[in-house]
């Protein structure tokens, strides 16, 4: 079954990565070898390479692999870097096999982040926004990318933090499901 998913790791580089625009080659490279069968159930690894969002644990779900890959290109990580992973197995595998640092966060609370002077953050869900928490753990030059939902289409945002303070860009549209947690709070309307 390994060299099924090696085939199925390699076409989902080619099919799905590549043609996504995600140019970064240790990035591709990373991809190609990260088994991401790994960080789901056994009884959902034949899901690992489609093209859909895999729910590894109750309200937590890897990217599609289009997604992960263009959140990832966007933080440019690079090896030597402190790095955070939240709710993101699959991603915190990649950014180790591209030499980082890397810290993980997942469970039932994942705006208690400890310590901070991360260079990338990465969460695979969906939350309404980033948790003042984990912006606060950036270091000066760090990178925060995760998918902000507040309706039907979410949008990959991409947060930098510099010597002035925090700023943030729209970097694609995705549309994971709402990580358990940080569904929108109902509020009135008329």
């Amino acid at each position: 079954m390994s060299s099924d998913f090696a085939a199925a790791r390699l076409n989902m580089v080619e099919s799905q990565i590549r043609t996504a625009d995600v140019t970064d080659l240790p990035l591709q490279d990373a991809l190609r070898v990260v088994a991401r069968e790994a960080c789901v159930p056994a009884a959902k690894g034949y899901l690992a390479y489609a093209d859909a969002e895999v729910e590894y644990a109750p309200g937590r779900w890897l990217l599609r692999p289009r997604d992960v890959g263009k959140l990832l290109q966007n933080l440019k990580p690079r090896a030597g870097e402190k790095a955070l992973a939240i709710a993101a197995p699959y991603a915190a595998a990649v950014l180790e096999a591209m030499g980082l640092s890397v810290d993980r966060l997942d469970g039932d609370d994942l705006t208690a982040v400890k310590g901070g002077g991360y260079d990338v953050i990465i969460c695979e869900g969906a939350a309404r926004s980033a948790p003042a928490s984990w912006t606060a753990a950036l270091a000066v030059g760090g990178r925060l990318g995760l998918v902000e939902r507040q309706g039907p289409v979410g949008r990959a945002t991409i947060y930098l933090r510099s010597a002035e303070g925090l700023g943030h860009r729209t970097a694609f549209d995705s549309t994971p499901p709402v990580m358990s947690g940080f569904a929108a709070e109902p509020g009135f309307a008329f």
